[in-house]
């Protein structure tokens, strides 16, 4: 039998703020932090595990993109 996917969550602009302040204090929130997310902009934690999961995905590529950049343009020494 095929697994049923879960429907996409949609962030209002608020949660995605609250979500990216805490994303700037912990790349790894525990099982309790993410809990008090969760109940904070009321969603459940395995959406905040997940979120996080996407959000690290996101942040590790800007990181390699930025180093990439770094190597190819060096800064001119004039």
């Amino acid at each position: 039998l095929p697994v049923k996917k879960k429907p996409r969550t949609f962030y209002s602009a608020e949660q995605l703020e609250e979500l990216e302040k805490m994303f700037q204090e912990d790349h790894y929130p525990d099982n309790e932090k993410r809990r008090q997310i969760a109940a904070a902009i009321g969603v459940t934690p395995q959406r905040i595990l997940v979120w996080f999961q996407n959000r690290r995905a996101k942040w590790r590529k800007l990181q390699k993109l930025s180093i990439k950049g770094n190597r190819k343009y060096p800064a001119s020494s004039a």
